[in-house]
């Protein structure tokens, strides 16, 4: 006979998810014995929930199969939340798999109860608890169709007596639905949009990751209109490389180019994207935008003509409604002011760069201990890394200097919190890809706030045999909270991080530890980390003043920055 535990762990196997991530405890010992039992899953104990469900949504996200996570009864499935809402944020397909008091004690405010139902309703597409097996089949179908079909958190509860019981003979394992529909857009709103590209003069284009699946067809587009294109950070994956249209991000990771490019269109073509700073779209031109999802359409900046499809059908069905253009004033003006971005961009990547006059547009800033350039940093890590190394980012400035100087080539892969933002996912992440596939070079580019608040689950990498690399800006500082507070105008307060020795740290418990302090010990030292067989940090200590310029600075924001420098000079930090 089969158990409620084995039947959900039958088909989770059978699904192709190949990892279930957690922390044991009494109410889902059945389920962590199934698994057990189970060869074509392995058991990833971790030392928080919360890096459980950031790297089931890792896998997820690179495998478009279920995620898979665990949290039992109160306390272990509150950890998982925040994991969880990242899921939600990213549409990852992750089901999470809760404990819960046994039956008979629900409702009776028992040791560690909590209403999971109640617990996960926001975050989650579906929800349930399963309090008999008859119920079990048509849940867990629902759990895993909902997380695949919406792109989103199924949490299914199983109360501390129910794992064990016997479903019925013959009840067949439950399977998941994991092909999506591929949504067509209507005609007339196609030809409504042609018609409004072909009247205008100059467009731009700002694409994101919807459009991934249609990188040859935006390409054909970009060329057949002349149009710039301006990338959201998560399109990097698809159109960061032999993209002669690309003019950079937007926004507080952006340039003057895309600038540039944004505020002289008179047409802005949004292809898959949901770009949320509203102050960087430009004001003026007629904005067509094309999204799967008819609820994004117009919710960041007013809409003009709406496409609801899939890219590369949408794309596909404007392409015979366009000529190509001959004027490509538009598209060289736009790249000219890009390419000599990226060349001044390859100063700060220079290990000599300091010793260099400061020149025109250059953004030297004090650095009397010659404490490393966190820009530095992420260009050799570009330089050095696999071809095909898969990147994680902590939010903040991590998610910064990434944007600016590591290049997601033809094979990589960028994963981040890049929708709900929170700090601490680089190295979770960085788990998960790497439980996929122990060969492929998998490195995390780590803030020291963001490494120290889960800085437990480095012992995960050790036990679990993880060779990812973590790159550390040790910087002694919540980088991006501290430049917030400097562009208004407030000196930064509690924003000093009294870090340890993060290499040794990462020694001690069994991992390569690498520290450097020395710019010049910088290019060995990350040669040396990409290149050893197990699971490393690299603790690299980075001058905190080093800023990242907006695409669009305001005159405010140049005082603010002085006026706060003033404040800092009469009243240290801390």
């Amino acid at each position: 006979m089969t158990t409620v535990a084995e039947l959900i762990i039958e088909a989770v196997a059978d699904h192709g998810t190949t990892e279930v991530w957690g922390v044991v405890g009494d109410a889902l010992n059945p389920v962590t014995d199934a698994i057990r039992r189970e060869e074509r899953l392995r058991w990833m104990g971790v030392r928080h929930e919360e890096v459980a469900a950031f790297a089931a949504s890792a896998q997820a996200q690179l495998t478009g199969r279920l995620g898979v996570c665990m949290g039992t009864v109160g306390p272990g499935a509150i950890h998982l939340l925040n994991g969880l809402y990242d899921a939600k944020k990213s549409h990852a397909p992750v089901l999470a798999i809760c404990g819960q008091v046994p039956r008979a004690e629900i409702g009776s405010d028992f040791f560690q109860e909590v209403d999971n139902d109640v617990l996960f309703a926001d975050v989650s597409v579906f929800t349930a608890t399963v309090t008999d097996p008859s119920q079990l089949p048509t849940l867990l179908e629902q759990a895993g169709n909902a997380a695949l079909q919406q792109g989103g958190v199924a949490v299914l509860t199983v109360p501390g007596d129910v794992g064990e019981l016997e479903v019925a003979k013959g009840t067949a394992v439950p399977r998941f639905v994991a092909d999506l529909a591929t949504p067509a857009p209507t005609p007339d709103s196609v030809r409504a949009a042609a018609d409004a590209v072909a009247a205008a003069e100059r467009v731009t284009l700002l694409v994101g990751q919807g459009a991934a699946g249609a990188r040859e067809e935006v390409l054909e587009l970009a060329e057949r209109l002349a149009a710039p294109m301006v990338v959201a950070l998560k399109g990097k994956e698809a159109f960061d490389h032999d993209n002669p249209y690309e003019v950079g991000q937007s926004g507080l990771l952006g340039n003057p180019a895309a600038t540039l490019a944004l505020e002289t269109c008179d047409l802005l073509l949004m292809v898959g994207t949901d770009f949320p700073y509203k102050e960087f779209y430009p004001s003026g031109p007629t904005v067509v935008q094309i999204d799967r999802d008819g609820t994004h359409i117009g919710r960041r900046h007013p809409v003009d003509h709406a496409v609801v499809g899939d890219a590369g059908l949408a794309v596909g069905a404007l392409l015979p409604h366009l000529e190509r253009r001959e004027d490509r004033g538009h598209l060289d003006r736009a790249r000219s002011a890009y390419e000599t971005w990226q060349d001044l961009q390859q100063h700060y990547v220079d290990p000599a760069y300091e010793k260099k006059p400061a020149g025109f547009l250059s953004r030297k800033v004090d650095n009397p201990d010659r404490r490393i350039r966190p820009d530095l940093l992420a260009g050799l890590v570009d330089r050095h890394a696999a071809s095909d190394a898969i990147f994680t980012a902590d939010t903040g400035m991590a998610t910064t200097w990434l944007s600016r100087f590591v290049r997601i080539d033809r094979d990589r892969r960028l994963l981040g919190s890049f929708n709900l933002g929170s700090m601490a996912n680089a190295m979770p992440q960085a788990l998960g890809a790497q439980a996929l596939d122990h060969d492929r070079q998998v490195v995390a580019l780590c803030g020291d706030g963001g490494l120290t608040m889960l800085m437990g689950d480095l012992i995960t990498a050790v036990s679990h045999d993880l060779p990812v690399k973590l790159v550390v800006f040790d910087n002694g500082r919540l980088g991006m909270v501290k430049l917030e507070m400097e562009q208004v105008g407030m000196a930064e307060f509690g924003t000093v991080l009294h870090n340890p020795d993060l290499a040794a740290v990462a020694e001690a418990v069994g991992m390569r530890g690498i520290r450097v302090e020395d710019p010049h010990d910088l290019d060995d030292a990350v040669r040396r980390a990409l290149a050893h067989d197990g699971p490393v940090l690299l603790d690299v200590v980075t001058n905190p003043d080093e800023i990242a310029v907006p695409s669009k600075p305001t005159l405010e924001q140049g005082w603010g920055f002085a006026i706060a420098k003033a404040k800092e000079m009469v009243v240290s930090p801390e």
